[in-house]
């Protein structure tokens, strides 16, 4: 009951105080309220940011290793990227991605691909620019792709580099808006495809691409419009079978690839085992570092708005004197004063961090109204940000609490 009635009195005098000195309280919790700002917002843009990022990542899949050319990142030990060295090493080959689907007892799916860029003309209708992604069976699976009309290639279409196409949805609009395009012809450098489906709206990733401005044909008719010996990011794509960890792959992918390519023991990989853990890895310390810079960047507006706190509770206990010296006077122990200018600090800090809040909510509502990015004020920031309020309600709040609880019952009320 006694903290209870603590409570109850610590937002009485606090909210006297804001009614009382509008104009002062105002300036002073600005300070709070622009330094909880700062925190949450930084922090809700990089937690939105890094969802997004990982969501397109997990795309790629958790148990999937790209075997490349070039990889995604310095190798361990390395801060530069050395190029020069991966200059000269072959492309993935489709026959290639064959043997390791004969050899592996862990993949489930061996997938080889490439893409190049096309204008492509139906009728009157064209779309220039776009990107053609020229696969061998199982992209669909491996990229967990949902069609929305029609079917998929099967195997012996892939297989036999039939003229069929599948379309994103934005290509699909583009070229027949309004319409169907299952059934209907597609031209590409001079090759007649038939499309057999379109693929499900995706949206961009953070890396900006997507699924619904590429077209999907098979890999053998792929070739009779670009020669696959160039350098077009050629890759092999491997999932892993249920339960199977990257790791275990990746050791295994290893292995095959040095015996098809029959490197020597000592010699060095002539080629990159790419997964997402190597992005993953970079990204979190690049997050780190944002989080870090955003506890800075609020940290001085915080500081500021202590400042301000501190202020106010050396003036209510000014204000106040003489009824300290009665509360004393009549038994109150000078624990019960300090609690009592404590709460009232946090009270008031714990305002304007839910005005500081209240602000970022309505700023991510408009972002993402206006932007086509999902900006969201999750409820661990939300926490975050009032548990930041409290503590420095309660840093602020000290000094002047100690004071009031230690000031001598006669000399307080007999104060001017």
């Amino acid at each position: 009951m006694l903290i209870f009635r603590l409570i109850i009195e610590s937002f009485r005098f606090a909210y006297s105080s804001l009614v009382i000195n509008r104009l002062r309280t105002v300036l002073s919790l600005l300070g709070i309220t622009i330094g909880i700002f700062c925190i949450i917002s930084v922090f809700t843009i990089i937690d939105s940011l890094e969802r997004t990022v990982r969501d397109s990542m997990s795309k790629l899949g958790s148990n999937v290793i790209y075997v490349m050319k070039w990889p995604w990142a310095p190798p361990p030990g390395e801060t530069e990227y050395p190029w020069w060295k991966y200059w000269n090493r072959p492309v993935p080959k489709l026959s290639e991605t064959q043997e390791i689907l004969r050899r592996s007892i862990l993949a489930q799916y061996a997938v080889f691909n490439y893409g190049f860029n096309r204008t492509i003309k139906s009728g009157s209708s064209k779309a220039e620019n776009v990107e053609i992604i020229g696969t061998s069976t199982g992209l669909v699976e491996t990229w967990s792709l949902k069609i929305s009309n029609g079917r998929p290639l099967t195997e012996e279409e892939f297989n036999a580099g039939a003229n069929f196409a599948m379309l994103g949805s934005d290509i699909a609009d583009q070229l027949f808006p309004g319409l169907s395009p299952v059934g209907k012809s597609i031209k590409i450098q001079g090759f007649n495809l038939q499309i057999l489906g379109v693929f499900e709206k995706m949206g961009q990733d953070v890396f900006g691409t997507s699924m619904d401005k590429r077209v999907l044909i098979p890999v053998k008719l792929a070739s009779r419009m670009v020669d696959p010996r160039l350098d077009m990011q050629q890759n092999i794509i491997i999932k892993g079978k249920e339960d199977i960890p990257a790791a275990r792959l990746s050791e295994e992918l290893e292995g095959i690839m040095r015996s098809i390519r029959r490197i020597k023991p000592s010699a060095e990989n002539d080629f990159a085992l790419n997964e997402v853990s190597l992005i993953s890895g970079q990204l979190d310390n690049l997050f780190k570092v944002f989080d870090i810079a955003g506890w800075i960047i609020g940290g001085f507006a915080i500081l500021v708005g202590g400042f301000g706190i501190a202020n106010i509770m050396f003036v209510s206990v000014k204000e106040r004197t003489k009824i300290i010296g009665l509360q004393k006077a009549l038994g109150a122990k000078s624990r019960f004063i300090l609690l009592e200018f404590l709460f009232e600090a946090c009270v008031l800090s714990l305002i304007g961090g839910i005005f500081g809040l209240l602000i970022i909510y309505a700023l991510t509502f408009a972002v993402s109204k206006a932007f086509d990015f999902n900006l969201i004020l999750t409820i661990g920031n939300i926490v975050t940000g009032l548990m930041v309020s409290i503590v420095i309600g309660l840093i602020a709040g000290v000094v002047p609490a100690r004071t009031a609880a230690h000031l001598d019952p006669v000399t307080a009320m007999n104060a001017v």
